[in-house]
């Protein structure tokens, strides 16, 4: 009997109808039933007269599965066991305690999210060196697009295409005339009701490359950089595809829904169309994997029963990280600041944060009780920047951020939440979690560089005390404390407390 672990993916691949158009004319569905769950499943076409269904069981045991569809009219039944998770499957992330997530085995998961576009467009040799770079990085999260991106530092055409067809002549492009290489394009020639199976399975291979590094693949669906015309598809061919992807990905447990980055600058699109978008989602996808959109300007409505996380861009400059609060208590909901800027050089005022001031808005955000998303825009000679491209870090930001990490791995609970302090500390955490909450505190000065700082807690209790440099990555004990007390600090810039009464289970902290 075929053996698969839980949460793992368990792939039939059958022979079909090829005649017509396979992508339209037929289906294929399996109903995959357990002691505990029973689920019913589309599959797709994947070319050269294959049919593919794929599932992924949450509870181990004994499963049978039948499938059939308009592809043949043979009707295949069988069954196959699922065993343990392995030590590094820890299941899909799922929304957990409101505003913080964790995974299904109740792992807390703590969002460490980096931005890398088109890396799956690129050269093989180069998709590898960003699995390399990954790999030893911080993050466990990746947001990237399925389809291609044009514009600035972003003129190369892609390895595949995702339909039949072909792309408008690009000889003439330069960096001066790419915002006239439009969408509308008349020397594109698609076929919307013909999907490049090549492409998918360029982005499926490295999904699964990614989970084995533990890392989240945060799917772009649509996104409005465009020189091909996808993003002005109609709004049949773009359900086609929802309906494709969302068969052909949801299987895999590290699969986050974006429905759009910056969708408010999609011309071709309105409300009634994401929403039909999502609908197709939620009722398309078995695993209810996380679900969110991307703003430019203008915040989506994420009160929106089927979003799960707000999923956001600095609205403003300057306030960005320092809005988390706020959105936590507008939306109810986990808050990812995906894009607060990017460190690096180039001449974007988004593109040219320093170090210093990527790892102030983690941060920021973290102890105003949200998640802060990474990028790198450093200048290169050949425009193959982190952002778009991948390849290799050349920042300062990724290591401080593995050091603040290692401390939220240390939190009581799953998440912090803003603490209620004295007004004038507004960047002040506890933990979120109703045992450690008022025990456990996290306090950051940012770009202020106080000599010292006076705390008075509750009457009776004793306070272990540490100061932290976020910048220079130490962490220094200071003993134990009662009542009302005063720390001295180094008036620098960056610096962060952490504080627990003494007593409680603090075991994650040593």
């Amino acid at each position: 009997m075929i053996k698969i672990e839980k949460w793992g993916v368990f792939e039939l691949v059958f022979t079909g109808n090829e005649e017509g158009n396979p992508y339209t004319d037929y289906e294929i569905y399996g109903y995959f039933s357990g002691e505990q769950e029973n689920k019913k499943v589309f599959g797709f076409y994947d070319g050269d007269s294959r049919y593919v269904i794929r599932f992924m069981p949450s509870f181990e045991g004994i499963y049978t599965y039948r499938v059939k569809g308009s592809f043949t009219e043979a009707v295949y039944e069988g069954q196959f066991e699922v065993t343990a998770a392995m030590d590094n499957n820890h299941g899909p992330v799922r929304v957990c305690d409101t505003y913080h997530f964790a995974y299904e085995d109740g792992t807390p998961y703590y969002s460490m999210g980096t931005t890398c576009y088109a890396w799956t467009h690129q050269p093989d040799a180069m998709q590898l060196e960003t699995l390399d770079t990954l790999r030893k990085s911080p993050f466990n999260k990746i947001r990237f697009c399925i389809f291609p991106k044009h514009y600035d530092y972003n003129l190369y055409e892609p390895i595949s295409y995702p339909y039949e067809g072909k792309p408008c002549d690009i000889s003439g492009i330069t960096k001066d005339n790419f915002m006239e290489y439009l969408p509308s394009n008349p020397d594109n020639n698609w076929n919307y009701k013909r999907f490049n199976p090549e492409h998918f399975r360029i982005i499926e291979k490295r999904i699964q490359d990614l989970m084995k590094l533990g890392i989240e693949a945060d799917l772009i669906l649509m996104h409005p950089y465009d020189r091909w015309g996808f993003s002005e598809m109609d709004s049949e061919s773009s359900a086609l595809y929802i309906n494709y992807v969302t068969a052909r990905f949801a299987a895999y447990r590290n699969v986050w829904w974006s429905l759009a980055n910056e969708y408010d600058l999609c011309e071709k699109k309105g409300l009634k169309d994401w929403e039909e978008y999502a609908d197709i989602l939620v009722k398309k996808d078995p695993y209810r994997r996380l679900r969110s959109i991307h703003n430019c300007k203008l915040l989506y409505d994420y009160t929106r029963p089927w979003i799960t996380h707000c999923s956001v861009q600095r609205t403003e400059i300057y306030l960005s990280a320092a809005g988390t609060k706020a959105l936590r208590e507008q939306y109810g909901k986990p808050v990812v600041f995906d894009e607060v800027g990017y460190e690096g050089n180039i001449n974007f005022s988004w593109g040219n944060l320093t170090a210093e001031e990527m790892v102030r808005l983690f941060w920021t955000t973290t102890v105003r009780g949200g998640y802060c998303g990474h990028g790198e825009t450093y200048m290169h000679e050949k425009d193959k920047l982190w952002w778009s491209h991948g390849g290799v870090l050349y920042g300062e930001s990724a290591d401080r951020l593995k050091f603040l990490y290692e401390l939220l791995l240390q939190t009581p609970g799953h998440g912090l939440k803003p603490a209620e302090m004295k007004k004038w500390e507004d960047n002040c955490a506890t933990a979120s979690h109703p045992g450690f909450s008022g025990r456990y505190f996290l306090f950051y000065t940012g770009h202020t560089r106080p000599a010292f700082k006076e705390f008075e807690f509750q009457q009776g209790k004793r306070y272990v005390v540490q100061v932290i440099d976020t910048w220079d990555m130490t962490i220094e004990d200071r003993g134990v404390f009662h009542n009302k007390f005063r720390i001295e600090l180094p008036s620098k810039e960056y610096m962060a407390l952490r504080i627990w009464e003494e007593g409680i289970d603090a075991t994650s902290l040593t």
